[in-house]
């Protein structure tokens, strides 16, 4: 049975985690100060399967944070936040500190990023390897992003054959601008689905100059990196030129 919530696996996640803290005295004062605004997610059980674990790993770490009393007042909600995005690392499942921000209202981009800091160093000495978050490579989020853009398997097959090309090529961008930036062009040469670059910064969470950039980057190596199964030497005819002060 599949069971339909006004909620993504973010918010899930996030609200169990609150839940599973109230204990602490300092949980009455989060307050989410705008409605959640991601998109609908269908949950299965295997979606809420995937729930409990980054809910628990985050409960660890916090808990352990805890235990160690450190002194610091740091915002609260950033060290929620910042358990999360590194359960989230840790199991495989990893969220942009992007969309861990649209749930934990109250943080910013800044605090959460100095929190992850903070945690790491205090737990690191305890934890040893499982504080450990490894690497992020953009083929991390290519099959997300791309249901968010209701593309197609063949779309999403290409887009990660081109991600996995593209990774012997000297880009010097995040994984996530790369993943973006290589779905932006695999959605150019699509028959089915090519959604506007706007469509495609709010699915991925990347800036539209950030895309446009990181396309300029890629582009040059299109006929190497993109399988030629899905589109011959002409048919990159259809990718437009960098122009990076105009959408493509």
């Amino acid at each position: 049975m599949v069971l339909q919530f006004y909620l993504s696996l973010e918010e899930l996640i996030w609200d169990s985690l609150v839940n599973s803290l109230s204990s602490y005295m300092f949980i009455f004062d989060l307050l989410f100060s705008s409605p959640f605004y991601l998109t609908v997610a269908v949950c299965t059980p295997n979606t809420l399967m995937v729930l409990f674990p980054l809910k628990d790993r985050a409960c660890e770490i916090y808990k352990r944070l805890e235990d160690q009393k450190p002194n610091t007042t740091r915002n609260q909600v950033a060290l929620l936040a910042a358990c999360l995005y590194i359960a989230c690392r840790n199991e495989g499942k990893p969220r942009t500190v992007k969309e861990i921000c649209c749930v934990a209202n109250g943080a910013t981009k800044k605090e959460i990023g100095r929190a992850m800091e903070f945690i790491v160093k205090q737990l690191k000495m305890e934890m040893g390897e499982s504080m450990a978050m490894g690497t992020i490579d953009a083929g991390d989020y290519l099959r997300r992003f791309c249901s968010n853009l209701g593309m197609s398997h063949e779309d999403l097959k290409c887009v990660q054959e081109t991600v996995q090309k593209v990774q012997q090529i000297d880009i010097r961008r995040s994984p996530i601008s790369i993943a973006a930036a290589i779905i932006y062009m695999i959605t150019r040469l699509s028959s089915k689905n090519k959604p506007l670059l706007q469509d495609i910064a709010n699915a991925t969470t990347v800036a539209e100059s950030t895309i446009r950039n990181a396309y300029g980057d890629i582009y040059p190596h299109a006929a190497k990196i993109i399988p030629d199964w899905y589109a011959k030497e002409k048919d990159l005819e259809q990718l437009a030129s960098p122009k990076p002060s105009s959408q493509k």
